[in-house]
Parts: C-alpha cells; structure tokens; sequence
C-alpha cells in the first residue's frame, strides 16, 4: 500500500501527537492509518505500510481493540482478520474519553476519596494540606458530572454547544470581561 506525502505527514504527526498523549507510538501511527484507510486492512499490509515489526502490529492492534477504537472483520475468501477504524471524528473522541475517564480518573477519584476518609483520623494532616486535598477531589467530582451530563448527548448537539462556547459564557457572566 502506498501513503501520499500528505497521509504520511499525517500519519507521522499522529504517532508524535500519541507519544506525548501517553500512546505508543506505533499504536497511534496504526490507529491514524486506519482511520485513513477507504477500506479495512490485515495486519500484513499495516507491516508492511508503516514498515513496524509484524509482532508489534499485532501488539498494537490488540491495544485499539481493547480502547474499542477498531474492529476486527473477515473479508470473503480471506481467513485472516482484518481492521477498520470507526471513522466517525465524534465517536472517536467520545470513546477515547471515556477510556480515559475509566483508566485514569475513576482509580484517581477512588484514591481521592479514601484519602478524603482517611484525613478524618490523620492527627498529622495540616488543615491547608487537607484543604487542597479535598478541592481537587471536589473538582474532579464536578468535572465527572459533567462528563456524565454530556456523555449520553449526540455529537450533533455536543458540537452546537461547543460552538455556542463564548456565546454560553457571556449568558453565563454577562459581567465579565472578555480576555483577549
């Protein structure tokens, strides 16, 4: 399979982009190439394109599957399986966020709140200390809200609202300046 300089460019950036979001690199390069792709592609022709090592192709691909960021699918006179991305921009960021809330917020928020409990009965807990403690957790708490009040939303109302976004806090503070 041959890449334009563009797709490329593309495909580059996305795996530079992934490293400094915590992805490997390869797992972003092949999530970016797949989500490109017109057609579902085997783990051979993603090798060979990125020119990656076939194990760590198939390392990857089973990474993005658990993200549930790609299927797997069987072609007709093909036994092998092959992978298309969901190519849907919206979706792709609403799973990705939601495996982040589960991966990474939810164990921060159960930490959170057994310190929370556990600073009741810390004798050595300074009350300022105790103090940023609990505004962090009450701050992850309002933004996992949030999360909840919009996760169900269809990608149609979530991009009004996020182009309504200045609009919505001027409503909000009409008194506030706006910063430039």
């Amino acid at each position: 399979m041959t890449l334009s300089p563009t797709t490329q460019k593309y495909i580059l950036h996305w795996g530079e982009m992934g490293t400094r979001w915590g992805v490997n690199r390869s797992v972003a390069q092949i999530h970016a190439l797949l989500f490109l792709s017109n057609v579902p592609l085997h783990a051979e022709q993603i090798s060979e394109t990125l020119t990656i090592a076939r194990s760590n192709v198939s390392t990857s691909l089973k990474e993005l599957q658990s993200w549930g960021l790609i299927r797997a699918m069987h072609m007709p006179g093909d036994r092998r399986d092959h992978f298309q991305a969901y190519q849907d921009v919206w979706e792709v960021f609403r799973i990705i966020l939601a495996e982040r809330k589960k991966r990474e917020l939810d164990p921060t928020l159960t930490v959170l709140r057994e310190c929370a409990l556990e600073a009741e009965n810390d004798q050595a807990l300074e009350a300022a200390t105790r103090a940023r403690m609990d505004e962090v957790l009450a701050f992850l708490e309002l933004l996992m809200r949030g999360y909840d009040d919009f996760k169900h939303l269809s990608p149609a109302t979530v991009q009004r609202f996020v182009q309504m976004g200045g609009k919505v806090a001027r409503f909000l503070s009409p008194d506030e300046k706006e910063v430039p």
